[in-house]
């Protein structure tokens, strides 16, 4: 294989992590570049993924549905029609009465 030098500036954080993380997974970074650079030639896509930590409002709405399953606090359809009338029945229920207006 004809191999060519690729020279790059990144952030030295941003490498040195990167090749932890190539490590970890068995690659050198070199490898890795190498396979991105082809796929990118293969595909003319570029594919990044930015994995997100959930929020503190999405963890807590999380423990609190865990808890709601583990408590038995849960309810079952076997029809999206059967959801609807009961989600129906429980607004009217909470629905204040209209007072007719005079």
């Amino acid at each position: 294989m004809d191999a060519s030098v690729i020279n790059i500036r990144t952030d030295t954080q941003l490498k040195l992590a990167a090749q932890r993380v190539a490590d970890n997974l068995g690659f050198n970074l070199s490898s890795l570049i190498n396979a991105y650079l082809k796929n990118l030639v293969k595909t003319k896509t570029v594919y990044y993924s930015d994995v997100e930590e959930p929020s503190e409002y999405l963890k807590s709405a999380l423990r609190e549905a865990e808890e709601d399953l583990r408590l038995g606090r849960t309810y079952s359809f076997k029809s999206a029609d059967a959801a609807s009338d009961w989600l129906k029945s429980e607004i009217l229920e909470v629905k204040p009465k209209k007072k007719n207006a005079r």
